[in-house]
C-alpha cells in the first residue's frame, strides 16, 4: 500500500490533487468533459507543456483521469475524468464557491478600507487643528 494511504485522509487527498495545477486541470475536465492536450494547455493558462504532461500522467496514475489514444496520424489523445475523478465534482464546485465568496469578501473589505481612509484623514485633520 502506498505510503500516502497510511497518513491522515487530508494528507492522502492533497498528495493526489495538491499542487498548483491538478485541481485546475480537473476543473476543466469536469466543466468540458473530454479534452485534447492542446485544449487543456490553452485552458490552463501558464502551464508548460512538460508540466501539463507530468500532471496528466500523475492524475492518470492515481485513477482520476483517463487517457484514450486513437491510432491515427497525427496522433490523437483525449483526456477525461474517470468515475473516481467525477466523484470530486462536489468538492471542485465547493472550492469554486468558496473562492468566489472569499474574493467578494476581500473586495468588500478593500472598499471599506478605501471608504474609511478619507474619513480617517478628515478626523486627523480636525484633531490637529
Amino acid at each position: 500500500m502506498p505510503k500516502e494511504l497510511h497518513q491522515c485522509p487530508v494528507t492522502t487527498a492533497l498528495s493526489i490533487i495538491g499542487g498548483k495545477w491538478k485541481v485546475i486541470i480537473l476543473w476543466h475536465l469536469k466543466e468540458g468533459g473530454v479534452k485534447r492536450f492542446g485544449e487543456l494547455q490553452r485552458l490552463v493558462q501558464g502551464i508548460s507543456q512538460k508540466m501539463l504532461t507530468q500532471e496528466l500522467r500523475d492524475l492518470e496514475e492515481t485513477g482520476l483521469v483517463s487517457r484514450k489514444v486513437y491510432p491515427v496520424v497525427p496522433p490523437k489523445v483525449e483526456y477525461s475524468l474517470t468515475e473516481t475523478g467525477w466523484s470530486l465534482k462536489p468538492l471542485l464546485e465547493q472550492l469554486c464557491e468558496w473562492g468566489l465568496d472569499y474574493r467578494k469578501a476581500r473586495e468588500s473589505m478593500m472598499v471599506s478600507l478605501d471608504d474609511a481612509s478619507p474619513r480617517a484623514s478628515r478626523q486627523l485633520e480636525a484633531v490637529a487643528s
